[in-house]
């Protein structure tokens, strides 16, 4: 089985579900014969031609806006916005059209369209290409929210997405695309949507951590009976996993890099607070990055939380 870090992985994904289905597309910015700004698409265009791997204006609204309409009408189109920082021109294409389809022709059309974009801080780029702003996204009812951790869960949720009747927005934490390698089979499988999955077993505490913080949070909870728990998807959520996971530790830590205020750690402290009180033994704590815009390279280090802030947090909470 072949060790591929999670590029290839996406690139293998988006190959063997366009030679599965005729109907997927690729679109955006330099997506064919550049291969995408970090090589994502490379060997598509020469593979599946210019009709079926698309080179885009430098719009971001009329790339989601093209992919809503040829979803519509039948494709499977898999729209990519180069960083999470310029999708906000796409806001609107999101909010008011794709997520709202389903319920405005009372169920006569469906946007089944991925939108990915690398996201998430870490590898010193300038500003409006670290963004970490997932919680707009899980705010925004029709949508589905994925982010993976790794290259094999990158390989199966991409293959799912893309088999998704609604659409999917696909995160991928850009410090992890070439960092790590896994064993990423060949052929189809499938990740489903919607379910969380146990990435550390533990007893005394659960932390939950997705994309490249759990990284950080694995490297953090050594020493510790951590449960770690990886989302996988963010909206919607797996609140079964979360809360059994909870009732048996009794403690809950969030490690995000997004700002604190509303980002989804607030959610998540929320509904474990709502429904699982009688079985916390301590505060939800939340660490996060903080209410700032990201700023340049110099100081990302000080921003993204640090192994040291879990283990900070952890320290505290397993205090009570």
């Amino acid at each position: 089985m072949p060790q591929l870090n999670m590029v290839q992985a996406i690139n293998l994904a988006l190959r063997e579900e366009m030679a599965r289905d005729d109907r997927v597309v690729l679109l955006g910015e330099d997506v064919g014969r550049d291969g995408g700004v970090f090589r994502i698409t490379e060997g598509l265009f020469e593979e599946f031609g210019p009709k079926r791997v698309i080179d885009t204006p430098l719009s971001e609204s009329a790339i989601v806006g093209a992919a809503v309409g040829m979803a519509a009408y039948g494709l499977r189109p898999v729209a990519e916005i180069q960083f999470m920082g310029f999708i906000y021109a796409a806001f609107d294409q999101l909010f008011a059209h794709a997520v709202r389809i389903r319920t405005r022709s009372r169920g006569r059309f469906t946007a089944p369209l991925v939108v990915r974009t690398p996201y998430g801080a870490g590898i010193k780029a300038p500003e409006l290409h670290e963004e970490s702003t997932e919680a707009f996204f899980c705010h925004m009812p029709g949508v589905k929210v994925v982010v993976p951790s790794g290259p094999y869960n990158a390989k199966g949720l991409l293959m799912a997405a893309i088999r998704d009747p609604d659409p999917v927005l696909f995160l991928e934490p850009t410090r992890l695309y070439r960092m790590v390698k896994e064993e990423v089979p060949e052929g189809e499988y499938t990740i489903p949507l919607g379910k969380a999955r146990i990435a550390r077993p533990g007893n005394a505490v659960t932390v939950v951590a997705w994309g490249s913080m759990l990284q950080r949070v694995m490297k953090a909870v050594e020493g510790y009976d951590a449960e770690v728990i990886d989302p996988m998807t963010l909206s919607p959520f797996d609140w079964e996993a979360l809360l059994a996971s909870v009732e048996k530790t009794g403690r809950l830590v969030v490690a995000h890099e997004a700002p604190l205020t509303c980002g989804l750690g607030a959610e998540i402290a929320a509904t474990v607070a709502q429904e699982a009180i009688l079985h916390l033994r301590g505060p939800v704590i939340r660490v996060a990055g903080p209410d700032t815009p990201v700023p340049l390279a110099k100081l990302i280090d000080h921003y993204l939380p640090s192994p040291e802030r879990i283990r900070a947090a952890l320290d505290d909470v397993l205090q009570y």
